[in-house]
């Protein structure tokens, strides 16, 4: 397909045919014979791959973005490769973010929040390809002076996705970022389990009926919030199934696409009834409030549980619903929580479950009376006699009290009848 001449004085040059029957030669000028050959193996690679039109072997890729400016442009002329087009870390990355239009909000606030913190250190006016892994060690180190390792982590895997993409487009020719850790580490300092008894203080404490329904969607249905709880429709309430049809944003592109079913749990029933009887007709979402895209649950709902009377704690939403998968743990198998719940097994053994006092209790023999594990329970009440510091995080840890047993619901194989009223939807 190509083959390689010597001329006089040493000089080299590859002569082969392109698609259309034309002849080329690229001069390589005085090379050694090991280099030449090394060329043409490759310009053998580029010349297939445009007659079958088809991408060149990721090696050939490489080889190429790799290449000096002189003979990038040789390859260039002879048309088997695009003219390189150097390009600035601000004015790629502006280009990148632009044309992005797969991606939600969240993750475009995300990576302009990225973007900014690459600009600020390296500049704008930065060559793109001038960034190597060393810079990036050092971009590393400059991030977790002033944040935590898991947010450190987070732009690393954002800033991999840049430069990734830059990388297929023949801009750079390696991943500055290849070998950095990116994956979110578990944090068990930062976990805690919410007692059914804290549940009901804060319950207690909401304002309005919507909120205790926001608190009861978290703790004891363990959707996500803001997300799946705002997403929440009237039409994915299945009455009569006892079930709730739940669309979760964060992995609507995997297969199934997002959807899950969730039991009406007993401790659940009673505040969507009460947002029911409140709804005015033909009402399409659940939780009416908070429908901007300003909205600030989290800071709302820490006001909340102060006026409770208890100590806010950390991830405050997402402790809600670790609390609950490890609830559910004691009583379902760990495929079934996790299908409730929407998270995978690995995810939950390694962000989710928690061992509590309870465990312990359980396991140097006291009595379920003294120290109850925690389970899927009914509504509970109170405890009593709670203490007048439930506000410090050790007194929170207190076990639940032994409530009545849920019963496991069989999710039907075909749609539901209308719900309550409300014009058939079908799921």
């Amino acid at each position: 397909m190509a083959s390689l001449s010597n001329d006089s004085g040493g000089r080299r040059r590859i002569l082969f045919y392109d698609s259309n029957g034309d002849r080329h030669a690229i001069r390589l000028g005085k090379v050694s014979k090991k280099t030449a050959e090394t060329v043409k193996s490759h310009v053998e690679h580029l010349v297939g791959a445009q007659m079958a039109s088809t991408a060149a072997p990721q090696e050939t890729q490489r080889w190429v973005a790799a290449l000096g400016d002189e003979l990038y442009h040789k390859l260039a002329h002879v048309g088997l490769v695009a003219e390189r087009v150097r390009t600035t870390l601000g004015e790629y990355l502006h280009n990148f973010i632009e044309s992005r239009t797969d991606v939600k909000p969240l993750t475009m606030d995300k990576y302009q929040t990225t973007r900014r913190y690459l600009i600020d250190y390296f500049q704008a006016d930065r060559r793109l390809e001038r960034i190597g892994k060393a810079d990036i060690d050092e971009w590393r180190r400059d991030l977790a002076g002033t944040r935590a390792e898991n947010t450190v982590r987070k732009h690393i895997a954002i800033a991999k996705v840049f430069f990734g993409a830059a990388l297929k487009k023949g801009l750079i020719s390696e991943n500055p970022l290849d070998g950095q850790k990116a994956t979110i580490l578990p944090n068990d300092s930062r976990f805690f389990f919410v007692t059914p008894e804290v549940t009901n203080r804060v319950i207690a404490a909401c304002p309005d009926a919507q909120w205790r329904l926001i608190v009861a969607l978290a703790r004891y249905g363990g959707l996500r919030c803001p997300s799946e709880i705002l997403g929440l429709k009237w039409s994915d309430v299945d009455w009569e199934g006892d079930r709730i049809r739940v669309v979760a944003p964060k992995t609507e592109h995997h297969v199934g696409g997002g959807k899950r079913y969730v039991p009406m749990f007993s401790e659940l029933k009673k505040y969507l009834d009460e947002v029911w009887d409140e709804a005015a007709p033909a009402t399409e979402f659940v939780i009416t409030r908070y429908r901007g895209s300003n909205a600030n649950l989290r800071t709302q709902l820490r006001r909340i549980i102060r006026k409770a009377g208890v100590s806010p704690w950390e991830k405050i939403f997402q402790n809600l619903r670790s609390s609950r998968q490890t609830e559910l743990e004691e009583s379902f198998p760990l495929h079934v929580v996790c299908s409730w719940l929407g998270n995978s097994v690995r995810v939950a053994q390694r962000h989710y479950l928690q061992v509590t006092d309870a465990h312990f209790a359980k396991a140097v023999g006291k009595t379920a009376q003294n120290a109850a594990l925690p389970t899927a329970a009914g509504p509970c009440t109170e405890a009593p006699g709670m203490s007048e510091e439930v506000g410090k995080h050790g007194d929170l840890q207190a076990p639940a009290t032994a409530c009545v047993s849920v019963h496991p619901y069989r999710v039907a194989e075909a749609g539901v009848e209308p719900a309550r009223g409300l014009p058939p939807t079908g799921f």
